[in-house]
C-alpha cells in the first residue's frame, strides 16, 4: 500500500492510497464503509465526440467520480473489489455506480477516521515492504503451495501423483516424476524473490529439497525447512504456529493471530487471565484490565466494538484486529467475536 497525502482536520478528512496487491484491498475493503465518500477513475458512457451528425452513439470514457459507498464487495479470487453507491461528485450525480477497484488504483477516501484505521494503513504500508512468502507442504504423493496473504494463506497450485491434477499442478507416473513436478510448481509460484518454508512429515520434504538443489539453486537457496504432519489448511495453521514464518518475517500479522489465540485457549483451559464474549471483554475494559484485545475484521464497524477499543487503547491496551478469514479469526468468532487477555485473573 502507498499513501499518496492525507489532509486530515483532526480524524476528519481525506487520505488518498494506491493499493499495490490482493492483500491491500483486503484492507481497502475494511477501511471503506457505508457512508463513505470514495474517489476513483471508472469508465461511463457519454456520447462519442467524434460523431456528432450521430449524437446517440455511445463510448465508453474514464472518468473520476465520487460515489457515497453503500456497499463494498471483496473477492481474493478475482483481484478486485467493486465499491457500490450513488454518485455524488462527477457526471451523471444522483445515478448508482459500481467502482471496480484493483491493484495500481488511485482510490480517495473522504470520511471520520478511527484510530484503528489509520493504524491499519500504516500496518498495510509496512507489510508491503516485506517480502513474499510461499508455505508448500508436501507429504508422499501430494503437495499444497500457497501464498501468504495478509488475510490469509492463499491455496496457489496442487500437485498430485499419478496423473492428478489440481489448481494448475500436473501429477506423474512414479515418485521421481511427482517430485519434479512439485520442484517446477513451487519455482513458478515462488518466481523472484519469494521466501519459501517447505514442510511435511517424514523424510520427502528433505527429497524434494535435494532434487531443486541439485536443478533450481536460486529456489533453493530462499528456502527454510520446517515441520508438518497435515495437509491444506491444518498443515497451513501448524506451519504459523511451529513459528517458522518468524525466520522470514519478524513481525507477521499471521503469526502474531496464531500465537495470540494459542495464548487465549491456553488461558481458558486454565481458566487464567482471559475474557472472551461482548459482555465479559467489555467488563474486563471497564476496569481497565484488558491487556490485549482481540477483535474479528467483521465487528470492527460497529459502534459498541469501536468504543471498546477507544476504552482499551486509552488504558494503553493493544487492539489486534484479526482476520475472518484465517484460522484464529474463525476460532474467534466462535468465542464470539471479541477476546481479551486480561492483565490479572478477574473473578466470574
Amino acid at each position: 500500500m502507498r499513501v499518496l497525502k492525507k489532509i486530515l482536520r483532526g480524524l476528519e478528512g481525506e487520505i488518498s492510497l494506491v493499493p499495490e496487491s490482493v492483500d491491500d484491498l483486503w484492507h481497502l475493503k475494511h477501511l471503506i464503509s457505508p457512508g463513505d465518500l470514495v474517489f476513483a477513475l471508472t469508465h461511463r458512457k457519454a456520447p462519442a465526440s467524434t460523431d456528432k451528425l450521430r449524437p446517440e452513439k455511445l463510448e465508453r470514457r474514464a472518468v473520476r467520480l465520487g460515489i457515497r459507498t453503500e456497499s463494498v464487495e471483496f473477492a481474493t479470487s478475482s483481484s478486485w473489489l467493486r465499491v457500490h453507491g450513488v454518485i455524488e461528485v462527477g457526471q451523471d450525480a444522483g445515478s448508482y455506480h459500481t467502482l471496480n477497484l484493483e491493484p495500481g488504483a488511485d482510490v480517495s477516501i473522504v470520511k471520520s477516521w478511527r484510530r484503528h484505521d489509520l493504524a491499519r494503513i500504516e500496518e498495510a504500508v509496512a507489510e508491503s515492504r516485506r517480502p513474499k512468502v510461499v508455505i508448500a507442504l508436501i507429504e508422499e504423493g501430494e503437495a499444497a503451495i500457497g501464498v501468504l496473504r495478509q488475510f490469509g494463506v492463499e491455496t496457489a497450485s496442487e500437485v498430485k501423483a499419478g496423473g492428478g491434477k489440481g489448481m494448475g499442478g500436473k501429477g506423474g507416473e512414479s515418485r521421481s516424476e511427482f517430485l519434479e513436478e512439485a520442484a517446477k510448481e513451487l519455482a513458478r509460484v515462488a518466481a523472484g524473490e519469494a521466501k519459501v518454508i517447505l514442510a511435511g512429515p517424514g523424510f520427502i520434504k528433505e527429497d524434494l529439497k535435494k532434487r531443486i538443489d541439485s536443478t533450481l539453486p536460486d529456489l533453493a537457496g530462499r528456502i527454510v525447512l520446517s515441520e508438518a504432519t497435515a495437509m491444506g489448511v491444518s498443515g497451513f495453521q501448524e506451519v504459523l504456529r511451529r513459528g517458522a514464518i518468524d525466520k522470514i518475517l519478524e513481525d507477521s500479522r499471521l503469526g502474531l493471530e496464531a500465537t495470540l489465540m494459542e495464548d487465549l485457549l491456553r488461558e481458558i483451559a486454565t481458566d487464567g487471565r482471559c475474557a472472551y464474549g461482548p459482555a465479559e471483554v467489555r467488563e474486563a475494559a471497564s476496569m481497565g484490565a484488558v491487556e490485549t484485545l482481540m477483535i474479528g475484521d467483521e465487528l470492527v464497524r460497529s459502534p459498541e466494538m469501536d468504543e471498546l477499543m477507544r476504552s482499551v487503547s486509552d488504558a494503553r491496551g493493544r487492539v489486534v484486529i484479526f482476520s475472518s478469514e484465517f484460522e484464529p479469526g474463525k476460532r474467534l468468532s466462535a468465542l464470539g467475536g471479541v477476546a481479551a487477555i486480561t492483565r490479572y485473573k478477574i473473578r466470574r
